[in-house]
């Protein structure tokens, strides 16, 4: 199929790759405009950009999507369909308008459930044991258009927001492919999807990742692995702020207030939580590199009754 290609961060890119390996036409590839990084401020072009560079694809990066001139631009290049995974724009229903088949999106959730811009993180921090992608075809609204094709995968016990975005991320570069010929021969049925059930998810900030301690040791578990990689779970110690990048729920009964240290081992510590013991495992005081509690405590006491806040 000749196909536009819409996407911008990592997770955009082994669709990209998986397309053009199983022989489709990528017409152009539609991707963000370069960001300025760092210090310099130098522009920095987004990965989906890098990747068609590489292969010699006719790059567009407008502002705005709806402008005229990039939607008179869209027309002229005669794809089939436009595939879209985390572009980061709204497109008009002119847009969605233009290709035969329609736009389609590879959506990190099941629909209904996460519609929005963080469903992998959500799914986590909610405690969900199942999630998957979802081949949609695109309305007006923020992914609420007809399904096509899911896959489904178990999440893990010790799955984060960052081991479950690599399995997503491949997982619909799979789908779309395998979604492709399916389209163009009318093989699946769009399916719609059941409002009455969906949920919303927003972006995730660095506040979200601040511990609280009167919440359960469940809870707070999801919540580490749900921010790890960005922003990450934190609280503070002395004044610092304390990463905390893996930890388990105990079943036993707290021992003290919310937040206090129970017990110092040599390879982890206790915290008392609203509701059980949480054991951290790896950790990253503000300033210092990430690194087991066994390392931490080589240079820092710890003692039972120690407050995190």
């Amino acid at each position: 199929m000749k196909i536009v290609y819409m996407g911008t961060p990592d997770f955009s890119v082994p669709p990209l790759e998986k397309m053009i390996e199983a022989g489709h036409e990528i017409v152009a590839v539609v991707t963000q405009p370069d960001k300025p990084k760092g210090r310099s401020d130098k522009l920095v072009p987004s990965p989906v950009k890098e990747c068609a560079l590489k292969h010699g694809l006719k790059i567009i990066q407008p502002k705005k999507i709806r402008e005229t001139e990039v939607v008179e631009e869209l027309k002229t290049l005669g794809a089939d369909i436009f595939v879209v995974a985390a572009f980061g724009q709204i497109l008009s229903q002119e847009v969605l308008d233009i290709p035969k088949f329609g736009c389609v999106n590879i959506h990190a959730s099941l629909l209904p459930k996460y519609r929005g811009a963080a469903p992998i993180q959500m799914c986590i921090l909610n405690g969900d044991k199942t999630t998957g992608v979802t081949i949609m075809q695109m309305n007006a609204g923020m992914d609420t258009g007809d399904m096509l094709i899911t896959k489904e995968i178990p999440i893990e016990e010790d799955d984060t927001a960052g081991t479950l975005f690599d399995k997503l991320m491949y997982l619909g570069a799979d789908l779309i492919v395998e979604a492709l010929p399916k389209i163009e021969k009318g093989e699946l049925t769009p399916t719609p999807q059941n409002d009455a059930e969906a949920t919303k998810c927003g972006k995730i900030n660095k506040e979200m990742g601040h511990i609280n301690w009167d919440d359960s040791a469940e809870k707070i578990s999801y919540l580490v692995r749900g921010m790890n990689p960005w922003p990450s779970a934190y609280t503070h110690l002395n004044g610092k702020m304390l990463k905390i990048w893996t930890a388990k729920v105990l079943n036993n009964t707290a021992s003290g207030n919310p937040g206090t240290i129970a017990a110092v081992n040599k390879d982890s510590f206790t915290v008392n939580t609203g509701d059980g013991l949480l054991e951290i495992f790896e950790l990253q005081l503000e300033g210092k590199k990430r690194m087991d509690v066994k390392s931490f405590l080589l240079g820092y006491t710890l003692n039972p009754g120690d407050n995190l806040e």
